[in-house]
């Protein structure tokens, strides 16, 4: 069995996911969200984000780590932000000596539910489904990241 998370990077929200996998069948350990407060300074944030994710590593201790790849955004201070938030979390991983493997949407999408088109609602349905879950996991960022998760788990070896 091995312990895989998936994050999906964010500045005031950051989703996680934890799952224990044999590589056919998923089982949810942990899921939810870093959260950073709005009033705080840029650099505190950032760090809050390195400190939780430390601690949840500690806590899981995975054998790898997922993360969404970056994508462009129209506003161009949150995709400043979430790619420093992103940074910050590929810098704990590294420390901590967890593999991280890169995914776009698509991938997820068709890793998770066969399609790479599929929208929200069909994805939180497989995620709840595969996972055994009785109710869909919120917020969407941690959905998002147990997806991320499941994307890892039945893809094979780690690319590098």
């Amino acid at each position: 069995m091995r312990i895989l998370l998936g994050i999906d990077p964010g500045f005031a929200d950051a989703g996680y996911g934890v799952i224990e996998t044999d590589g056919f069948r998923d089982r949810c350990l942990a899921y939810g969200s870093l959260k950073t407060s709005a009033g705080q300074p840029h650099e505190i944030r950032l760090q809050k984000i390195y400190d939780d994710l430390s601690k949840l590593i500690e806590n899981h201790r995975p054998a790898a780590a997922a993360i969404e790849k970056l994508y462009f955004s129209k506003n161009v201070k949150t995709a400043i932000a979430v790619a420093e938030a992103r940074g910050v979390i590929r810098l704990c991983l590294i420390q901590h000596g967890v593999p991280c493997r890169e995914f776009g949407p698509g991938e997820v999408k068709t890793a998770v539910s066969g399609y790479g088109l599929a929208d929200k609602s069909q994805m939180q349905r497989m995620i709840k489904a595969l996972l055994g879950l009785k109710e869909t996991p919120k917020p969407d960022d941690a959905a998002d990241a147990l997806a991320l998760a499941i994307a890892l788990a039945h893809e094979g070896p780690m690319k590098r």
